[in-house]
């Protein structure tokens, strides 16, 4: 059973509410209310739990709220690895307007982490188990924008393939080197490359730029409906989307880099683990709201694209 470490320095709890109509000033009655943890190191691990890995959670938790994200950790059974802050954990909501069909997602900012917090984060990491490291999500606010190159330095050391999925300076300064698989999105990498990328070839090129300079060894650009790309030493390639009935594109992205480095930790080789990201995260966006994807639509969506 592979065994993989996350982490989520700005986490979540992902409150799930559908309503008739979105008007302003009058009460909204919401039904489907649910509440899970969320972030993108968080889902990450429940992903891989749920995929049939063991996942082992770092994070970030700070007031009444932390101690409800810990106890809806605690109900999914893996491990988790609290690092008490002063602040309070965040709440995200996702409210669906189910005369319209749209989702209404509100994300605020989170906690000011001070030093002695971010640092104590950084020394937690002795502790991490696995053979990958998987650090996914924002930057809260207090946190040096190098802290992903620190942690893939750390890591490392520890004989662990440091993963990385965020965006902006955090992303930027991230790739400094030890880091083996990045994941960003054609807009996040567009602005790594500093410039816009109209065509699949020219986004093609930009990720090898990535891998050629050495800042990571595999680059998986998800393209939302346009497919995806795996760049490596053996050159990009292509895959296209999986076409499924769309009911949420919440919680994409985090299946896809999930299933790919559960897959990879099984030992599968960076071209089939991209299949299988692919198709978690096809699969993430055949279910409602912030639920992540389920193993049966993984493997089902895994063999068609296979076969195809």
């Amino acid at each position: 059973m592979p065994r993989i470490a996350t982490l989520a320095l700005n986490p979540t709890i992902d409150a799930d509410f559908e309503v008739d109509r979105v008007a302003p000033t009058i009460k909204l009655r919401c039904t489907g209310e649910r509440y899970f943890p969320g972030g993108g190191g968080t889902n990450v691990a429940r992903i891989v739990e749920r995929l049939g890995g063991k996942a082992q959670c770092f994070y970030l938790s700070g007031g009444a709220t932390g101690a409800t994200l810990e106890a809806l950790l605690e109900g999914l059974g893996f491990e988790h690895r609290p690092v008490p802050i002063a602040g309070n954990t965040r709440i995200c909501c996702n409210v669906v307007e189910l005369e319209s069909g749209k989702e209404f997602r509100f994300v605020p900012p989170g906690p000011e982490i001070a030093k002695a917090e971010w640092q104590a984060c950084l020394d937690a990491f002795g502790e991490a188990q696995g053979s990958y490291f998987v650090a996914s999500g924002s930057l809260p606010r207090g946190v040096p924008a190098n802290f992903y190159a620190r942690t893939a330095e750390i890591v490392g050391a520890q004989g662990m393939r440091m993963v990385l999925d965020s965006s902006g300076e955090a992303l930027k300064q991230g790739l400094s080197g030890g880091v083996y698989l990045v994941k960003p999105s054609e807009e996040e990498l567009e602005q790594l490359a500093g410039r816009k990328l109209a065509t699949t070839g020219e986004i093609a090129r930009a990720a090898m730029e990535i891998v050629d300079g050495g800042r990571a060894e595999l680059v998986a650009v998800t393209m939302g409906p346009k497919g995806g790309l795996l760049a490596s030493a053996d050159g990009p390639q292509y895959m296209p989307a999986i076409e499924v009935e769309a009911k949420s594109a919440v919680g994409a992205g985090d299946s896809f880099l999930a299933a790919m480095v559960h897959r990879l930790a099984l030992g599968v080789n960076p071209l089939d683990a991209f299949r299988y990201g692919m198709a978690a995260g096809a699969a993430a966006v055949m279910t409602p709201g912030t639920e992540m994807c389920r193993p049966r639509d993984v493997e089902r969506l895994y063999r068609q694209a296979t076969a195809g």
